[in-house]
């Protein structure tokens, strides 16, 4: 199959200057993303104070809840169409796009009726202050109706992706988060709408990044091009979705649980708390989806070289990714904090909800690093078609660790520093298990393919 200009041939040549061709544009891509909700999150601190601040900021834990499970299988459709593209298997990845395009746009369909009905219990069940609940409820109901476009999208880009295509849906959210920013100001100042508006430009701004995304596809002269007339559900390839994207979407869920039990933590210090540590965890959403992108770039590669049996390059892209996610995470992360006051009063000027900020992002400006180096490992062996064990072991050393720890050490010295410290210790815990378990999954995937060799030669 012939590489186009928009993808990348990741199984030949130096890893490095590709892998930062890959990364920087889903990067940037990702931090438009972000400047969806940084658009709510400052547009409603500016204009209608710190308890709709606190709404908006506290959902983000609960939106991550219901939607984990299917953001996780598109993980999984971008491991089996890069397997499939590396292998230059033409038919697999036709499959496989239709199959993925319209999983992702059911699964939305399904995560709105689920959210639309759920939002207010689990509010509750978070602890959500009484002031904080009504809007907080509003935002959320809004939020959960653009379910549908933003799966579509998920989905759709991980195809490109899976090519090394990462620029188009680049230049998508350039445009619809322009748009978001402006319906923001035009809903929320204009018409008075609250948080109300902030959601609705949200959700339009996604129908508009979904449109952009299957037209693109549609329009393809690739392997991967989309036909809406073709779109149904290959069993075989949504076997091969789920048993890779099922696991780390059941991590993301359950990561999210424990993220709930810490939001649940901070609000029990009341709305400023919620409204420092939510702006705090805004800003640094952009250091995350940095790393995230070396993430993406270590599933990609590694499943591309998969398909094409070019083991021997596994290791390398292993190493560059790590490196390459720790320079990334520990610049960002010094960088953050050494600006923090400052871009904190962005969202909020108050002095109170400033220091707040300020205690979260010190501990986890010197450590986020390791967040990164963490997923990396849990990338690669998920290209190599392993996500059960990552899944475990994550499981293990982030989100039961820290229910522990909430019950214990942060029950026994209750501060907002204690509970935040429950992160870094449990990224170096967990990245140290990874790394073993990376080491084995590796050995068994060459041993595996030796035997194959060696069954067809004799044969």
């Amino acid at each position: 199959m012939a590489k186009r200009k928009y993808e990348i041939d990741m199984v030949n040549g130096a890893i490095l200057p590709k892998l930062l061709r890959f990364c920087i544009p889903l990067a940037l891509s990702g931090m438009l993303q972000l400047l969806y909700n940084a658009a709510d999150v400052i547009v409603v601190g500016r204009f209608c104070g710190s308890t709709a601040l606190a709404a908006v900021g506290s959902n983000g834990a609960l939106v991550n809840l219901t939607i984990n499970i299917f953001i996780g299988l598109s993980v999984g459709t971008g491991v089996v169409v890069a397997q499939y593209y590396g292998a230059q298997d033409g038919k697999g990845v036709h499959r496989a796009v239709h199959t993925s395009v319209l999983l992702g746009f059911l699964g939305g369909i399904l995560v709105m009726i689920i959210g639309l009905f759920t939002s207010k219990p689990l509010l509750v069940l978070m602890d959500c202050p009484e002031d904080v609940l009504p809007l907080a409820e509003v935002y959320l109901r809004i939020l959960f109706l653009g379910m549908p476009a933003n799966m579509t999208y998920n989905f759709g880009s991980a195809v490109l992706r899976a090519v090394g295509d990462t620029k188009r849906p680049l230049y998508f959210l350039t445009f619809s988060g322009l748009v978001n920013v402006l319906l923001n100001l035009w809903f929320v100042v204009g018409f008075d709408m609250s948080v109300a508006g902030v959601a609705l430009a949200t959700i339009i701004s996604q129908v508009i990044s979904a449109t952009l995304v299957v037209i693109c596809l549609m329009r393809s002269e690739g392997v991967f091009k989309l036909d809406l007339r073709e779109l149904r559900i290959d069993m075989k390839i949504m076997g091969q979705v789920i048993r890779i994207g099922l696991p780390a979407g059941v991590q993301g869920a359950l990561f999210s649980i424990s993220n709930i039990l810490i939001q649940s933590s901070v609000n029990s210090f009341g709305s400023i708390a919620m409204a420092g540590n939510a702006a705090a965890s805004n800003i640094e959403g952009f250091v995350y989806t940095a790393q995230n992108s070396v993430y993406q770039g270590a599933i990609t590669f590694t499943g591309q070289n998969v398909g094409a049996k070019r083991y021997d390059r596994l290791h390398k892209i292993t190493a560059t990714c790590c490196l390459t996610v720790t320079v990334i995470g520990f610049v960002l992360g010094m960088v953050m904090y050494a600006f923090g006051g400052t871009l904190l009063s962005i969202y909020d000027p108050n002095p109170d909800v400033i220091a707040v900020g300020l205690q979260r992002m010190l501990v986890f400006g010197l450590s986020y690093f390791m967040c990164g180096v963490m997923e990396v490992l849990v990338g690669c062996m998920r290209g190599m078609g392993t996500s059960v064990v990552p899944m475990i072991v994550s499981l293990m050393g982030a989100c039961v660790f820290r229910i522990i720890y909430i019950y214990t050490i942060f029950a026994q010295y209750h501060s907002l520093m204690v509970l935040y410290v429950s992160y870094p210790v449990s990224w170096v815990l967990t990245s140290g298990v990874h790394f073993i378990c990376y080491l084995f999954v590796h050995k068994r995937l060459v041993k595996k393919a030796a035997l194959s060799e060696n069954r067809a030669a004799e044969a």
